[in-house]
């Protein structure tokens, strides 16, 4: 049966739906923030805020904002629950310490780096459990469009893992010409942004231009 297209009647919409997200952002700004990685091992899945208080001058800015109080983050993500683009993740998120893991993995990063230190970082996240890990993405990326964050929206690649053996003909990211120093990146022989490229990339974006 074929009826007349009518888009309107394709369209979701939802106040609470919109309310939601709303309640979301609120709980993850007052969650309290850690050192990075956090102190303790624990369970659970869910999104996460990196946040610079150094002197790095590419995030000058960024020390200014955060330095009295956690405002902006230089670094949204999530961490998932094994299973989850498959929809094979009951259970999982109360036994998996997959944002642990994921925070750790950061942090192992920023220590390879040679012009950032640790311990100018600090995160805070939220933990989703049961149903609510399906809201994992669209809290990620609601947060990002809240804050924009400088590694998620200009800078690619902090987030990114080992390519593996086979597949390093790709370029180096952008944040790997910005923060040298991860072993795995220097086998990547694509050809990648000359380095004042990216400088000239973080400081636009970081200025407003």
């Amino acid at each position: 049966m074929n009826d007349v297209f009518d888009r309107s009647k394709h369209v979701y919409k939802s106040n609470a739906f919109e309310e939601i997200i709303k309640d979301t952002i609120r709980f993850f700004n007052g969650t309290p923030v850690h050192e990075l990685p956090p102190p303790e091992k624990f369970i659970g899945t869910g999104v996460y805020a990196l946040y610079y208080i150094g002197k790095n001058p590419y995030y000058k800015i960024l020390y200014d904002l955060n330095r009295l109080e956690f405002k902006q983050p230089i670094y949204v993500g999530k961490a998932v629950p094994q299973g989850w683009r498959q929809a094979r993740t009951v259970g999982k998120s109360q036994s998996s310490h997959e944002l642990y893991r994921r925070l750790c993995e950061h942090a192992n990063s920023i220590n390879q780096v040679h012009n950032l230190d640790l311990k100018d970082f600090h995160c805070r996240f939220m933990i989703l459990e049961n149903a609510a890990c399906d809201m994992i993405g669209t809290i990620e990326a609601a947060l990002i469009r809240c804050y924009t964050p400088v590694w998620n929206s200009s800078i690619d690649g902090f987030g990114n893992h080992d390519p593996g053996k086979g597949r390093y003909n790709q370029s180096k990211s952008d944040w790997d010409v910005l923060h040298p120093g991860r072993s795995w990146a220097y086998k990547c022989q694509g050809k990648a942004l000359p380095l004042v490229d990216v400088e000239r990339k973080v400081c636009k974006y970081l200025s407003g231009e």
